[in-house]
């Protein structure tokens, strides 16, 4: 199955059951037709735009409140690594909303996303506030480079990255560019394989736009007797330069 199909009428009814259990006014049987009838002929992209259309019909016109909503029916965090994109599918309308809507309240859209990425992913979620809040979002996601959870810190590098799957490419991490340098240096000798993937693709993206930016990270890293983790993320992020 194409991950597009994924977005269909049965999400639409999966997503107004949990929404139901905590909004028991929800048009949960219009909610789920509008989305019937309107995302059959589309592509991913306009299938999420279709599931953030009819949130914005069918909830209250209050995105605080929605978000308490959303975060009432978020369920437990992922327990590893894996699972954002098995156990987690049916977030990523929610991630939209939140896409469109989270530069009205910064302060509750990034405590929202941290949790939301426990579950899935906050990694499009945050594009807009790294864009329009840049300083204020970037700083926030420096402190998230350090947090105990794995799914937190792999979004302070994925968030940051310029080139992501499904979304336009993103250069405001760079306006801020020695935060930026501190989150992935937190990160580079990370436990994690999910984390160092996350860390070396954002150096390949940045090798691809600004190679004198990545050679300055790269380079500053080699002088500290770098651990494996680093060599590996190292490697992983040069790897466009052998092609």
């Amino acid at each position: 199955m194409k991950v597009k199909d994924y977005y269909n009428g049965d999400c639409a009814k999966l997503l107004a059951n949990k929404i139901e259990t905590i909004f028991p006014d929800f048009k949960g049987m219009q909610f789920r037709d509008y989305i019937e009838k309107n995302v059959s002929d589309k592509e991913f992209s306009r299938r999420m735009d279709v599931f953030a259309d009819a949130f914005e019909l069918y909830l209250p016109n209050d995105f605080e409140q929605n978000i308490k909503l959303f975060e009432n029916i978020l369920g437990n965090e992922l327990k590893q690594e894996t699972g954002m994109f098995s156990e987690g599918w049916w977030l990523w309308p929610v991630g939209r909303y939140v896409e469109r809507h989270g530069i009205e309240n910064v302060t509750v859209s990034l405590k929202f996303i941290k949790e939301l990425t426990k579950r899935f992913t906050g990694e499009y979620a945050i594009r807009p506030l790294l864009e329009h809040k840049t300083e204020e979002t970037i700083k926030t996601m420096l402190e998230w480079s350090k947090d105990e959870s794995v799914h937190v810190r792999r979004l302070a590098s994925e968030g940051v990255r310029i080139s992501l799957p499904w979304s336009k490419k993103l250069y405001a991490a760079i306006s801020e560019f020695e935060t930026y340098k501190r989150i992935l240096t937190n990160l580079k000798n990370d436990k994690s394989k999910f984390v160092q993937k996350s860390v070396g693709n954002n150096l390949n993206d940045l090798y691809k736009e600004y190679p004198e930016k990545a050679n300055e990270i790269i380079n500053e890293w080699k002088k500290e007797n770098p651990t494996k983790e680093t060599l590996w993320i190292i490697n992983h992020g040069l790897r466009s330069t052998r092609k």
